[in-house]
């Protein structure tokens, strides 16, 4: 199905139509545009539900329009859809290849409020999704930053940095990776106390970030690739990369952690979840 974006005709809506028609130009994919709409008083009158439906088609004849005009040879497809928007776009999610949606993050205080269709989304999709978010969010400024990705010692990482790699390629930006550490601590006496030292600590995972790297800079050996392992929270690492493009990010299905959650209340750009 290629990328899939959820529309709905606002602004925040219209920022992730500029990145999905981005990223299916680069990735040379077809662009699915949907809508979902809802009539909500139960068994209505007919008039009524046409007059609703008419205007949902009038919304996603709006979005699947921009994007034809806006893009040149781009195929896109539209979608229109009666019941849920997440149960919509989970199910699309499952043969598409880029799930993109908007978040609400538009204003001082809107910034740390994330949509539930795009925090339901962004948990339960079957594919990468990117949740537009941040400072005008379009994909293409005047002085694009670096592709940041957040790693953890975990089995999301390779997918992490298969989604980076391939954006940064695209993109022609670096790629800046991030392995956060924090020393453990232990509890004696009512008093904590690191358990380790921290110069071993930090080599620890300046080791392990580069073993990670190692076969990836030999399959992109176009992608400038810069690694930081910082001493910090992974949230508080990431965030602070404030000239991102984009942060991907990797979550289990059907859920995320707390540095995910963070990420989509307080990233200064768009973000990206793998699985």
């Amino acid at each position: 199905m290629g990328v899939v974006i959820g529309y709905d005709g606002s602004d925040h809506s219209m920022q992730a139509l500029d990145w999905a028609m981005d990223e299916a130009e680069l990735r040379k994919l077809p662009l699915t545009v949907c809508h979902s709409w809802q009539w909500p008083y139960g068994d209505g009158d007919q008039d009524g539900r046409d007059s609703l439906r008419r205007a949902a088609e009038h919304v996603l004849w709006h979005g699947a329009d921009c994007a034809r005009a806006s893009s040149a040879g781009l195929h896109v497809r539209t979608d229109l859809y009666e019941g849920s928007t997440t149960m919509r776009l989970e199910e699309l999610s499952a043969d598409a290849g880029l799930l993109v949606v908007g978040s609400r993050g538009l204003g001082a205080m809107a910034r740390a409020i994330i949509g539930s269709v795009a925090a339901h989304t962004a948990a339960h999709a079957r594919c990468p999704v990117i949740v537009v978010r941040g400072r005008g969010a379009l994909p293409r400024r005047s002085r694009p930053g670096p592709i940041v990705a957040g790693l953890a010692n975990d089995d999301k990482s390779d997918a992490v940095l298969g989604f980076a790699f391939t954006e940064a390629a695209m993109r022609g930006l670096p790629l800046l990776v991030v392995h956060a550490w924090q020393q453990p601590p232990v509890a004696w006496g009512g008093m904590t106390f690191p358990a380790l030292d921290p110069l071993a600590v930090q080599h620890a995972a300046e080791n392990w970030l580069a073993q990670v790297l190692m076969p990836w800079r030999e399959k992109q050996p176009k992608v400038t690739i810069k690694a930081r392992t910082p001493e910090s929270g992974a949230a508080q690492a990431l965030t602070a990369v404030s000239d991102a493009t984009l942060v991907v990010v990797g979550s289990p299905h059907g859920r995320f952690g707390s540095v995910t959650a963070a990420m989509l209340r307080h990233a200064p750009c768009p973000v990206a979840i793998v699985r």
